[in-house]
């Protein structure tokens, strides 16, 4: 049986959106020297929770399953071919949002497409993405479809900064994220919750030097990769939201002031999931800042899970 301990797990329902975080998720594990598994989830009919905990997944379902499945290995070998030393598949009979936060509590990070057409649809409230943006254990990266990585590589990790638990473990995650990609740090500090317009007399120093001593710990910490800084005094989604045209990444915290996972989608992290220009990585505060994992080679296995 398969394990997703400290890998990334993607959500996999054979919609489009989901071949794109397919793709971002593989290239993601390739960089990092991550495993990665590719869970996909039966959801009971209703007939089956009218009856009690379903016994199995039947042959239909299973077949499906595999095809499914069978799809996403080839979205892998098409992006990365034999790169990627440690590949899971799994399938779950459960519900979609139980199966994907249990998987968080194990994963290093959950990877989900954007407004996915199957049982992993993302755009309206109370969805998937509402429940693992805000409920999950491990960062959640939603990827939009197409992600145009291909055309952004050598662009900046563009990360939120606002002084939060939450924030600081956003940063440790941007921060390898730009190492194992080769790229710039870009960190945004917008240090007011509502629209406001800069007013004579705003102290710019002391939030600068907020700013230079939050990235402290980090630039020692990967000092191969270069930071630039970004200092408003605005909305954050708004500036996030534009930045994120000039990145190929955004990384933001969850539960931190200026970063409310507590509210509905209109929050700056829902906001941003749903209308960022490349994927968009939710770190909540209690998330263990990451560490380089080196590769492991295994053989991929199918393990259908029917219940727990």
């Amino acid at each position: 049986m398969c394990s997703a301990q400290n890998g990334l797990v993607v959500g996999v329902d054979g919609s489009a959106p989901c071949d794109a975080a397919i793709r971002w998720a593989a290239r993601d594990a390739v960089l990092r020297g991550l495993p990665l598994t590719m869970l996909h989830v039966v959801t009971p009919t209703p007939a089956d929770s009218t009856m009690g905990p379903a016994p199995g997944v039947n042959q239909s379902q299973q077949d499906r399953a595999r095809h499914i499945l069978d799809m996403a290995c080839a979205v892998v070998e098409e992006v990365v071919g034999g790169q990627l030393a440690d590949l899971h598949i799994r399938v779950r009979y459960a519900g979609v949002v139980p199966a994907l936060l249990e998987a968080s509590t194990a994963a290093r990070m959950v990877v989900v497409g954007r407004r996915g057409a199957g049982a992993l649809r993302l755009s309206v409230p109370g969805s998937v993405s509402e429940a693992m943006l805000h409920h999950a254990a491990c960062p959640v990266a939603v990827v939009p479809d197409p992600p145009n990585q291909e055309s952004r590589v050598g662009a900046p990790v563009l990360v939120g900064v606002d002084g939060s638990p939450a924030s600081r473990a956003a940063m440790a995650l941007a921060f390898e994220e730009a190492s194992s990609r080769g790229v710039a740090v870009v960190a945004l500090h917008a240090w007011s919750d509502v629209g406001v317009f800069p007013v004579v007399g705003m102290d710019w120093r002391t939030n600068r030097r907020v700013l230079e001593g939050q990235l402290a710990e980090w630039t020692a910490k990967f000092p191969d990769v270069p930071v630039r800084q970004r200092l408003v005094c605005d909305v954050p989604a708004q500036w996030l939201g534009e930045e994120s045209r000039n990145a190929q990444l955004v990384v933001v915290g969850r539960h931190g002031r200026g970063w409310r996972g507590d509210v509905h989608v209109g929050s700056v992290t829902g906001t941003l999931a749903h209308n960022a220009h490349v994927p968009v990585v939710v770190v909540p505060a209690s998330a263990v800042a990451p560490q380089k994992t080196p590769k492991k080679t295994t053989v991929a296995d199918f393990v259908a899970d029917p219940g727990s």
